[in-house]
């Protein structure tokens, strides 16, 4: 984990050198993206979209019908993809979610088992929260996926009715008490009959997505996928 020193140092790095890599903070990203060439190449990618079961999917074993479930990078304290999310996140950089998300879309779309997909849906913010952020994270990373695979998103069907207090902390059971409630579906004719895939930023217990696929599950006929940028070992 990062010392206080070091992540004053990062900030005034980025406050003199706004351009540079949003992962390592230290090279110029290239083409206009957000990452530098090394860690284009570098960051640890899960390849989870290329098989059926996998780490992700293991997450949900019993609980929900899932469709197939990835996640881009492997997450872990103090790397250079918790600096990517954390950008995205607190920093503003809406960016991140929006070519991370194409970029995984590119990949998703050559892989069978994200075939068929009709509609992208972020997991949903509190109006609260989504007011003091400025913007919902996931549907940043919903709208690089859209552009990539040619699938429509929507952030109006499923929406977070009820504000609740942080997860960072929680065990599994206590995420899943914590937001039992909080989510709920807006019209559910406009995702009857349709295979749906669900989008978050990080996966940790995988608590709030799951409350979310069952929500969507719900809708007569209706299949839930899931994808993440990053997926956090627990």
């Amino acid at each position: 984990m990062k010392t206080f020193i070091s992540q004053l140092g990062d900030e005034l790095l980025s406050l003199f050198y706004p351009n540079l890599c949003l992962a390592c903070q230290s090279n110029a990203p290239i083409n206009n993206q957000v990452l530098c060439l090394r860690c284009s190449f570098k960051l640890p990618q899960t390849q989870f979209h290329l098989h059926k079961e996998n780490a992700f999917t293991e997450r949900f074993w019993g609980r929900l019908s899932l469709e197939a479930g990835a996640s881009l990078y492997r997450f872990t304290k103090g790397g250079h993809v918790q600096n990517l999310i954390h950008h995205l996140k607190y920093r503003g950089r809406r960016e991140v979610g929006i070519k991370c998300g194409e970029y995984f879309g590119h990949q998703l779309k050559k892989s069978p088992l994200f075939s068929g997909i009709d509609l992208i849906i972020p997991v949903p913010l509190h109006p609260k929260k989504k007011h003091q952020r400025g913007y919902n994270q996931s549907d940043m990373i919903a709208k690089g996926l859209s552009k990539s695979m040619s699938v429509p998103w929507a952030a109006d069907i499923l929406i977070r009715k009820t504000f609740t207090e942080t997860q960072t902390q929680k065990s599994r059971m206590e995420r899943l008490e914590n937001v039992a409630q909080a989510f709920c579906v807006t019209d559910p004719d406009r995702i009857k009959g349709k295979h749906i895939l669900l989008v978050d930023d990080v996966i940790t217990t995988g608590a709030t997505l799951e409350i979310c696929a069952l929500k969507i599950l719900e809708v007569p006929n209706t299949k839930v996928s899931m994808v993440t940028l990053a997926f956090a070992d627990v």
